[in-house]
């Protein structure tokens, strides 16, 4: 129902930028019509577009200071600093391709074995999944 009447709407709009500055003399009719038509647009899909936004970017940022990262340091509850930002790394412990490696360093400063040459390009897009916040200076 809601898209025979978007349809409806979007045909008049189009025959009044068509059809109306036929019968016109002046140009202005067909510029305030695409102009209401650009409006009407807008308004239409404002609400859309702000959802969609909105939705991907749920995710809010918060600082961190070092003795709260450092109470998460196990196997079952392991979050690592890398470069100023805190992941959450919990949900990767068992995948992890170096084993325990990534254990080493839980709940503290990774940044350097993180940046070791054992791990593949493809890490440094990884990480952004699990990053949960900033640490605090």
């Amino acid at each position: 129902m809601e898209l025979m009447v978007v349809t409806l709407i979007i045909g008049f709009l189009f025959s009044l930028l068509f059809i109306a500055p036929r019968f016109s003399k002046s140009v202005f009719v067909c510029m305030e019509c695409l102009d209401l038509f650009n409006l009407w647009w807008y308004l239409l899909n404002v609400d859309q577009t702000e959802k969609v936004h909105s939705d991907a970017n749920t995710k809010t940022v918060r600082a961190y200071n070092k003795a709260e990262v450092l109470l998460h340091n196990k196997r079952t509850d392991c979050w690592i600093i890398i470069k100023e930002k805190v992941y959450d790394v919990t949900s990767y412990v068992e995948e992890h391709p170096g084993g325990d490696a990534i254990l080493v360093h839980a709940g503290d400063d990774s940044t350097e074995g993180f940046f070791g040459p054992q791990h593949a390009t493809r890490v440094f897009d990884m990480i952004e999944d699990f990053y949960i916040g900033d640490l605090e200076k």
